[in-house]
Parts: structure tokens; C-alpha cells; sequence
């Protein structure tokens, strides 16, 4: 039997959620990285995340971008469960243990971890600059032509100037929901 290389056992590797000290989750994350990698088990333990989420946070009139964990007291762990691997993530200081019945724990389906958005989906890249024109194809906007102001790439947003009533509006869209022209 021929071992696996390290890509090829992230790909079998499984998100897990461990409950931590609620204010702890950066830590535990800091933490266990560290043991991953003064005990070599780099190979079945890949990824430690701290879901977070960005709002906007208004105090005496102004307006400031904040950052806030979506799941107070979890962090999600991807990797391959063994004796080994288990041990070390149940005795990392700060966690209390995975989630799932008694001591077994239970993956993340890949819908779920889709939808916790901590696995990016490999999507298309776009092929926009500031200046074209798209059409819209879906949404409130949908067949509005308009002129692109500005692109966000991490976020996949796009902003258009389209005309509304006679006024150029800009709009901020999926890159999903515009097509070059």
C-alpha cells in the first residue's frame, strides 16, 4: 500500500465542530494550530476556522466596520479522525469536546460547509473591468443595462451605474447576475 500524499488526504479529510470557552475560539484555534505543528500531524489535522462575519457597527454617528464570530464558543476543525488526531484536538486547552453524540464526532455535510461559507467554492473568475457595460440577468434589476464602477473580487460583488428614471443609480449585484456585453 503506497502512502497518500498530503493533498490527496485533505481531500478525505471531514469539517468537525468542537465547543470551546465561549471568547476562547481564537485561542483554541492559535493553540491547536501550534501542536499541529510541533507534533508533525500537519498530514491529519489541515484547517482550524473561526467563522466570522463583517457588519456595520454606528456609535455617536459614525459609521465603523466590525468583525463578529457567527458561533460564539465552536470552531471548526478539518481533518481525518484518528486516536491520534482526536486526542490532541479533545485535550487542546480551551475545548470541551466535538459535537456529536457522547464522545463520537459527527462531519459537517458538504452542504453545511458550504453554507458556513468556510470552504470556498471554486467559482469561475470574472471577466469585468471598471467601464463595461453588462446586462443584468436576474434579480430587481433584470434586464438593466448600466457601466461597471467598481469591483470586489473576495466578495464577488459587483457595482453597476444603471439608468432609473432618468438618473444613473448604482447598484451593487452578484457577479452572477451580470453578463458582459
Amino acid at each position: 500500500m503506497t502512502e497518500k500524499s498530503r493533498e490527496e488526504r485533505a481531500m478525505d479529510a471531514r469539517w468537525y465542530v468542537v465547543h470551546t470557552y465561549s471568547g476562547h475560539e481564537n485561542k483554541v484555534k492559535a493553540n491547536l494550530e501550534k501542536m499541529v505543528e510541533n507534533r508533525g500531524m500537519r498530514d491529519d489535522i489541515f484547517e482550524v476556522a473561526v467563522p466570522t462575519e463583517e457588519y456595520m457597527d454606528s456609535k455617536g454617528g459614525k459609521k465603523k466596520l466590525k468583525e463578529r464570530k457567527l458561533f460564539p464558543g465552536y470552531v471548526l476543525v478539518k481533518m481525518i479522525i484518528n486516536d491520534e488526531s482526536w486526542y490532541l484536538v479533545r485535550n487542546t486547552r480551551g475545548v470541551t469536546g466535538f459535537v456529536g453524540p457522547g464522545s463520537k464526532p459527527v462531519p459537517l455535510t458538504d452542504i453545511e460547509v458550504k453554507a458556513l461559507g468556510v470552504q470556498e467554492a471554486i467559482l469561475p473568475t470574472m471577466d469585468l473591468n471598471v467601464n463595461d457595460v453588462v446586462k443584468v440577468c436576474s434579480g430587481p434589476f433584470e434586464n438593466f443595462m448600466g457601466n461597471v464602477d467598481s469591483l470586489n473580487v473576495e466578495k464577488r460583488k459587483v457595482k453597476v451605474f444603471v439608468s432609473m428614471f432618468g438618473r444613473e443609480t448604482l447598484v451593487e449585484l452578484d457577479f452572477d447576475q451580470v453578463e458582459k456585453l
